[in-house]
């Protein structure tokens, strides 16, 4: 945050529309562009009684002038550039009919209405010109770059504009209602409305100063900040906002004299995060970390929050790392830039420097405007804090460099770009590179360029997931393992992506495969074999699906299961289970012959078979087997059992000292046997 503020004169304003339209419209002799000069052509408008008309290279000027005199048709101005000229009609004629006659002219190359275009988002708010930090082009470069110290925003309207985006402003609260605070019948307080932010959309927010819903600015700061965010535009009336389109979240963490606790701003990012915002804008901060402000962070970038915060303003005593700014891992820490693209002699810099916008320097006037290079935007005095006496205030500060990167981050969001790791990519990967080649301390990445930004084209993202992954629980130490993975593409473009196979408890790949060109919404199941030779025990298997070329979506794109690796000759399981009827006059009963056998196949002597009975009877029985691997077990008798009764045996268990019992491998679990 910093203080240093300049009130811009109001006997501006006719001078500011002056240079405003100078700026628009071209030099050479043009119709007055009434609605009386125009007339309706095809989807646009046209001047009325001209076309343009260019004649094929090597045509004479005589030829040009006789063929212009036999239409009755006088040029007016001819393009010093591209040679076409524009033509006066004679009276009567129809603007229509002498584009198709000259048309028939071999001799003509083209020839056409003289359409109107409009200038595209650039607004008509009297101080806009003044506004250089915004790059209205007005005002040269010195460096002979082409964004004269501003951030290029004026092209980016014509892309995006903010619409739908919640921005809070984590500050000292906004100018943003009118409003009488009343503690019981005394009144503590007045507030009103920034005029310029008559326009904007707000959405509620929260006064954790006062404990109150009315986060109204008592200091100025947060008022400006909020201006260069979301300013309304194109309203004739003061300076433009960054991202005009968005809605603004007050949220008053900081008091009258600028100042707030941990635990204020912490509750105050949270508050933000929790109601909506997409942007969080903090244009302020302070030396020595802390967990709460850390922790905060964090909350609202897993929210999937962006968070822009002011890089300090001790670049010049001492430097020492402001926080929440430094808490690189969530947050897009901002250096401020003067109108000359240096970085401001106030502007902390550093390791953690990740991009830098104008903050101005009000000690110089290098635009040559007569006034201190700050950041211009309507705010109240910030000098006697009245909060009804309203102007339009140049201040400057990394506090001011902060919401130009806030706004742009609103206009990349709008127009699609989802989630803070993406704008942060998009704002760094297109600023305008200054100091050293790629990052430096004093300028990060470099000046935020919303217009570049707005057109960065993102690696492509490729969607492989892999949607299932089946082994047996259990394998015989040295035998071979079918493993069985099913890979998806949930996006819109045909993937070519490999899967890999490992075993992740000993380090160990079991296989890779690549599929190729697989459909938008197919699926591909693949096979693998796992030769253990593993050690006995649990092992964690993952299969992973990874794109050939670009970047893989990793959000669910692998998944793992637990194979147990056994002894060999010392697991067993059950082979088959056979049923028989006992019947007599009376008494009908079932058995079961349960036949054990090892991994191998060998029949299995001395292993206690336990299991129970269901449906003719309820009983449990337990069993040895023989040499043959096999016991037989009888249910119940059943007195006078009538057709259809059935009887079913279940193994629950199966036990020898020294052995293990492997269920999964089982070729059966259960039988029935019906009396017929």
């Amino acid at each position: 945050m910093r203080k240093r503020s300049l009130r811009l004169a109001t006997a501006l304003f006719a001078a500011a529309m002056l240079v405003f339209v100078v700026g628009i419209y071209p030099a050479q002799a043009r119709p007055d562009l009434s609605s009386a000069d125009l007339i309706s052509y095809g989807p646009g408008q046209a001047v009325a009684g001209e076309i343009i008309v260019k004649f094929r290279p090597g045509v004479s000027p005589a030829v040009i002038e006789a063929v212009n005199r036999a239409h009755g048709a006088a040029a007016i101005y001819r393009s010093p550039r591209a040679g076409f000229l524009r033509l006066r009609l004679p009276t009567g004629r129809r603007v229509a009919d002498m584009v198709a006659a000259y048309r028939q002219n071999p001799q003509v190359e083209y020839a056409e209405p003289n359409f109107v275009r409009y200038a595209l988002a650039v607004p008509n708010d009297p101080y806009y010109a003044y506004q250089w930090h915004l790059d209205d082009g007005l005002a040269p470069n010195p460096d002979g770059g082409a964004n004269g110290g501003g951030i290029n925003v004026e092209p980016a309207w014509n892309i995006a504009t903010g619409a739908g985006v919640i921005v809070a402003v984590v500050d000292t609260g906004i100018a943003y209602e009118n409003y009488t605070d009343r503690v019981g019948k005394r009144i503590v307080g007045r507030y009103y409305q920034a005029p310029d932010l008559a326009g904007t959309t707000f959405v509620q927010g929260y006064d954790f100063v006062n404990n109150d819903s009315h986060p109204n600015d008592d200091d100025s700061h947060g008022t400006h900040v909020a201006g260069t965010i979301a300013q309304s535009t194109n309203n004739n009336l003061g300076t433009a906002g960054v991202a005009f389109g968005a809605s603004l979240m007050p949220v008053k963490v900081l008091d009258s004299n600028g100042s707030g606790t941990d635990a204020e701003v912490a509750d105050g990012i949270r508050f933000a995060a929790d109601h909506g915002a997409k942007v969080i804008n903090l244009s302020l901060g302070g030396p020595g970390t802390s967990t709460t402000l850390e922790d905060a962070c964090a909350y609202a970038y897993q929210a999937g929050v962006t968070i822009v915060c002011a890089a300090g303003n001790d670049g010049d005593k001492g430097n020492l790392p402001s926080y929440p700014a430094a808490y690189d891992a969530y947050c897009i820490a901002v250096a401020a830039t003067r109108y000359d693209e240096t970085r401001a002699y106030y502007s902390n810099y550093g390791s953690y420097v990740d991009i830098a916008a104008p903050g101005g320097d009000l000690t110089v006037d290098q635009n040559g405007d007569g006034y201190g290079d700050g950041v211009l935007q309507n705010t109240f005095n910030p000098n006697t804090k009245n909060t009804s006496d309203f102007g339009y205030w140049f201040f400057d500060g990394t506090s001011m460099a902060t919401p130009h990167v806030s706004g742009v981050a609103a206009l990349l969001i709008a127009d699609g770009v989802n989630g803070p790791d993406d704008v942060r990519e998009a704002l760094q990967n297109t600023a305008e590179d200054k100091g050293a080649a790629g990052w430096d301390p004093d300028y990060g990445w470099g000046i935020v360029d919303a217009y570049a930004a707005l057109n960065y084209v993102f690696a492509p993202v490729h969607d492989v997931a892999v949607t299932a992954l089946s082994a047996p629980a259990s394998a015989v130490q040295g035998d071979p393992v079918p493993v069985s993975v099913t890979a998806a593409n949930p996006g819109d473009c045909t993937e070519t992506f490999t899967v890999a196979l490992t075993d992740t408890t000993d380090s160990a790949p079991i296989g890779a495969q690549t599929v190729t060109g697989l459909a938008p919404g197919a699926s591909a199941t693949l096979s693998f074999t796992w030769n253990t030779g593993a050690s006995l025990g649990a092992h964690i298997l993952q299969a992973q699906a990874s794109a050939v070329s670009g970047e893989t979506n990793l959000a669910n794109n692998s998944k793992t299961t637990t194979v147990t690796i056994l002894a060999a000759g010392q697991v067993m399981h059950v082979a088959s289970i056979n049923m028989a009827l006992k019947q007599t006059s009376i008494n009908t009963a079932a058995l079961a012959t349960v036949t054990i056998v090892d991994a191998r196949g060998n029949r299995v002597a001395g292993a206690t078979v336990s299991g129970h009975w269901s449906g003719a009877t309820t009983d449990s029985d337990v069993g040895l087997t023989d040499s043959s691997g096999r016991v037989t077990v009888q249910s119940n008798n059943v007195k006078r059992a009538r057709r259809g009764t059935t009887f079913t045996f279940t193994v629950d268990n199966v036990a020898r000292a020294g052995w293990s019992y492997n269920p999964a491998a089982n070729a059966q679990t259960s039988n029935s046997i019906t009396v017929p």
